[in-house]
């Protein structure tokens, strides 16, 4: 009687059957990435259909009179609140790492605007 050879049967990895693994970064890479993206454009971050609608709604809510805005106006002041909320960002996360802590809270943007001298957070 002859001997037949089985051949063992090639054992396939679980990320190559299911295809390619996806590529994992450590944390906080990614998010770094992105800092360093929006640094260096000089984009407005802000979609500028709504932030039309909210000013022209803070507007009604504050005044009958003005009920319409040049397009220049809008544009600078969604410029002007932008650059207020980036610095506000800045100040917070500066809060944060002063108390040793990388997530920024609610109280950290309190404390940044406490001492940037806009007053009271309520």
């Amino acid at each position: 009687m002859a001997r037949v050879k089985i051949k063992p049967s090639p054992r396939k990895r679980a990320s190559e059957s299911q295809g390619k693994k996806k590529r994992r970064y450590k944390p906080g890479t990614v998010a770094l990435r992105e800092i360093r993206h929006f640094q260096k454009s000089v984009n407005l971050l802000i979609p500028a259909a709504p932030f039309i609608r909210c000013v022209k709604q803070i507007t009604n809510n504050f005044s009958t009179e003005v009920s319409r805005w040049t397009p220049d106006a809008v544009l600078a002041l969604q410029e002007a609140a932008e650059d207020y909320l980036v610095k506000l960002f800045e100040d917070g996360m500066l809060c944060a790492i002063h108390a040793r802590r990388v997530t920024l809270l609610k109280k950290d943007f309190e404390l940044a605007r406490r001492l940037g001298g806009i007053g009271r957070p309520w």
